[in-house]
């Protein structure tokens, strides 16, 4: 039995590839990661160039800092690494995928008020393929997401489709264009919602995000992970330390040598761009934004 989804959420979730649920944090733990940002907004302030914990946006300084990416916010913030485990992200997860759950990796991306950076449009799965697409990320709304501070967007249903080729002249870029690929841009849905809500989007969805253009902060928080049983393709960007290495990052249920194979599309990010591995620096291979055709 499902332990939190209602059997018409998990259907919506398999025919659409995402769900938004409304208010599942409670406010004690919104204060605690709002807390937490600060604390690395203030860290920030010493910084002149991103460090392998934060990602610097365009017009960052001392006295203005801002932060578009914390960095495996798990590994350096106690709050974001319990909530990780806790059933508020978990018991979803398990409901969609199963009991046996791998992290993949976690991220806060925040976009400040007033052009916070877009993410253009992309699919997860291309930047990790893995033996079968029982792939999802978890993202905690920490700020009211509405149109005007750039809400996620997904099309709805684009995780049946193909993988779409994120290339750019023969390098992978981290995105395209929707309507270069038939997809209607006034067929893409925003995942709104207040504070503490979560959203779940499949690995093989169509998403991105505009600039944030209000006088308000966007922040949310990603868990993704997938069924213990998907395993890396080589040439993703999967890190890979060994099997035993890989199996420190189970969050749940038992870890297995047994990889489960479907008959899914696949495509691999390579050659890779010699720029930092983050997605804002290599989607700056796109020849323009997806999001001109956007209303």
């Amino acid at each position: 039995m499902p332990e939190v989804l209602t059997s018409s959420q998990i259907e919506s979730y398999e025919e659409n590839g995402y769900l938004v649920l409304e208010e599942v944090l409670p406010a004690e733990g919104l204060k605690a990661i709002r807390s937490e940002i600060a604390r690395f907004e203030e860290e920030a302030r010493s910084m002149s160039s991103s460090n392998d914990r934060l990602e610097l946006e365009d017009g960052h300084s001392a006295n203005n800092p801002r932060v578009r990416r914390i960095r495996l916010p798990h590994t350096i913030s106690d709050v974001v690494r319990d909530l990780m485990y806790s059933d508020h992200i978990l018991a979803p997860a398990r409901d969609l995928i199963g009991p046996d759950l791998r992290l993949h990796t976690t991220k806060l991306n925040m976009k400040s008020p007033e052009n916070g950076a877009a993410i253009e449009w992309h699919q997860d799965y291309a930047f990790y393929p893995h033996t079968n697409d029982d792939i999802l990320a978890i993202g905690v709304i920490i700020d009211e997401m509405r149109s005007e501070n750039g809400p996620l967007m997904v099309y709805p249903g684009s995780h049946r489709g193909p993988v779409y080729d994120h290339h750019v002249n023969g390098v992978f870029a981290g995105g395209f264009i929707p309507d270069e690929v038939g997809l209607n841009p006034g067929d893409a849905v925003e995942l709104t919602g207040p504070p503490g809500s979560i959203s779940i989007h499949h690995g093989r969805i169509v998403h991105g995000s505009a600039k944030n253009t209000s006088d308000r902060s966007r922040r949310i928080l990603f868990y993704e992970m997938m069924a213990a049983d998907a395993f890396p393709i080589v040439g993703s960007l999967t890190k890979w330390d060994g099997i035993e290495d890989y199996d420190t990052r189970m969050l749940c249920g038992e870890p297995t040598l047994t990889p489960r194979l479907k008959n899914i599309p696949i495509r691999i990010p390579q050659p890779q761009p010699d720029v930092p591995v983050s997605i804002y620096e290599i989607q700056k291979g796109l020849k323009h934004s997806g999001f001109d055709s956007v209303s």
